[in-house]
């Protein structure tokens, strides 16, 4: 006796299903900034009489620091774990307009009383040395000994230790480049135009604030997106 076999229930399950677990559809990525205006951020300066508005503004889609005075913009969200993607450049003339190597970061798991530099990692901006590494006022990280740098009782940044980056990748002041910054729990990595040249290990895990320094010379950033990573 002939007939038509029956189509197997296997080929109708879903791959996630057949593996025993759900394949669940990554985050979408959140616009820190959305290039409008500065909704969702706040600030601190070295002189609170400054209003937000005069170092930071917004043109053509592009969130535009002056670099002065010293401070930074800050999320009014913390965020723990999450993989943070920043396209930044300097403003073509920043270096001679101020007189020296310009100077800016990335500030990741703000934390901590106000001050101009807070508690907090930073993956360093300053012009030739983006990838840098650096956990201020007793904020931890570890890695290569080759690379480790410190101060202790600083009286701008207390108990400071860092880690230089392994090569420069960044573009020349004028040209967009890309930061790829993970930080998942203790571990902390670090791309720059799609190269790996920072990594390390026991960092300080707490939820905190996204910043954006002004520490000298104009500085241009036109995306600013954070993946959560869920812990």
């Amino acid at each position: 006796m002939t007939g038509r076999r029956r189509p197997s229930l296997l080929l109708a399950l879903p791959l996630g299903l057949l593996a025993g677990t759900a394949v669940a559809a990554p985050p979408d990525p959140v616009r820190l900034f959305n290039g409008k205006d500065l909704s969702g951020w706040t600030h601190v300066l070295v002189d609170p009489k400054v209003r937000m508005e005069e170092v930071w503004s917004v043109r053509d889609g592009i969130l535009v620091c002056r670099g002065e005075p010293l401070g930074f913009l800050q999320t009014t969200a913390d965020h723990t774990s999450f993989r943070l993607v920043v396209e930044w450049r300097w403003a073509p003339g920043a270096a001679a307009r101020l007189g020296k190597v310009p100077n800016s970061g990335v500030l990741l798991r703000v934390n901590g009383e106000p001050r101009p530099i807070p508690r907090a990692l930073e993956a360093q901006l300053r012009a030739g040395d983006a990838g840098d590494l650096y956990g201020f006022w007793g904020m931890t990280l570890d890695g290569d000994p080759a690379r480790r740098r410190e101060r202790k009782a600083d009286p701008m940044l207390g108990d400071m230790v860092g880690f230089t980056k392994t090569e420069a990748a960044e573009k020349p002041e004028g040209e967009w480049n890309l930061y790829e910054i993970t930080v998942d729990g203790p571990s902390v990595v670090v791309h720059v135009n799609g190269k790996k040249v920072n990594e390390a290990k026991a960092a300080t895990v707490l939820p905190g604030r996204i910043g954006l320094q002004s520490e000298g010379g104009e500085i241009h950033f036109r995306r600013v997106e954070l993946v959560p990573l869920g812990r």
